[in-house]
């Protein structure tokens, strides 16, 4: 493996690292949703949200559209929804029980 592979696996998964930006892909795994309806949904202030979308935009986890005067946000479809997919099937065999419930 070489230096940019490495560098292509951190960036990737420092995305699912961060708290609020899995947050994000939760709701947005619901429905696709406008930057003021996810700040509701988190109780996050819009500049955080906002930010946290442009890095999920920048690796195409997320997928932008104008929808009137809102841009409204989706998983990639193509790609990530099917990993999300593959991870609970994961999670269900292989992880154990939820430390969560």
């Amino acid at each position: 493996m070489n230096c940019c592979q490495y560098e292509t696996y951190h960036r990737f998964f420092s995305n699912l690292a961060n708290k609020l930006r899995i947050n994000i892909i939760i709701e947005l795994r619901k429905t696709d949703l406008n930057v003021g309806e996810l700040c509701d949904k988190l109780n996050i202030e819009q500049s955080k949200v906002s930010h946290a979308l442009g890095v999920l935009k920048k690796c195409n986890i997320v997928h932008v559209e104008q929808k009137g005067k809102h841009r409204v946000y989706s998983l990639n479809k193509k790609t990530i929804v099917p990993m999300l997919k593959l991870i609970d099937k994961h999670s269900k065999t292989q992880c154990g029980e939820c430390p969560y419930k």
